[in-house]
C-alpha cells in the first residue's frame, strides 16, 4: 500500500517535488509520485485521487505554480489531508501560488507550506502518519535531536573560529 501520494501539475515542479520524495525515502515511507495538471487533465487527475484514496493513501502533498489550483482540486475530490507546496514559477514568484492554495473555501481545507517548500510539507507528511506509527514517531525524534546537535556543532565549530582569530 502506498501511503503517500506526491503529485505536480508540471515537470517543471519536479526539481522541488523530488525534496519531498527524498524525506519519504528517509522515512522508509512508500509514495507515488505523478504529474497531473488540474487543468489540462482534470479527469485524469480526479481519477488518480479517487484510485489513491480507495486502495488505501492516507497523505497527499500537491505542488503547483501560479493559478495553483490543483492542490484544491484534489481536496475536493477526497477526504485525505492535502498539503500544498506553492512553487515559485511566474511574475509574482509564488505569491500567486501561495494565495491560491492557502485561502481554499471554507469546508475544503489544504495544509500549506512555504513556496518551494517540499521538505517542510514531507516532513508534516510523516508528522500525520506518526500519529498512528511508533516507529515514524522515534524516527521523527531522532531527526529533530540530528538537527539540534548540528546547529550545536556548528556553533562551537563558529566559537572555535572566533578564539582563534583573538
Amino acid at each position: 500500500m502506498v501511503s503517500v501520494g506526491i503529485v505536480m501539475g508540471s515537470d517543471s515542479d519536479l526539481t522541488i517535488m523530488e525534496d519531498a520524495a527524498k524525506i519519504m525515502d528517509q522515512f522508509s515511507i512508500s509514495y507515488e509520485m505523478k504529474i497531473s495538471s488540474a487543468h489540462r487533465t482534470l479527469k485524469r487527475t480526479v481519477d488518480w485521487v479517487e484510485g489513491f484514496v480507495q486502495q488505501g493513501g492516507k497523505v497527499i502533498i500537491a505542488g503547483a505554480g501560479m493559478a495553483a489550483h490543483l492542490p484544491g482540486v484534489i481536496a475536493g475530490a477526497c477526504v485525505v489531508p492535502v498539503i500544498g507546496v506553492p512553487i515559485k514559477s511566474g511574475a509574482l514568484d509564488g505569491i500567486d501560488a501561495l494565495y491560491a492554495i492557502v485561502q481554499m473555501p471554507p469546508g475544503i481545507p489544504v495544509a500549506t507550506v512555504g513556496i518551494n517548500s517540499a521538505r517542510n510539507a514531507a516532513l508534516l507528511a510523516v508528522e500525520m502518519l506518526a500519529m498512528a506509527d511508533a516507529r515514524l514517531q522515534e524516527e521523527l525524534l531522532k531527526y529533530r535531536q540530528k538537527m539540534a546537535a548540528d546547529v550545536e556543532a556548528k556553533d562551537n565549530a563558529l566559537q572555535d573560529k572566533l578564539k582563534a582569530a583573538k
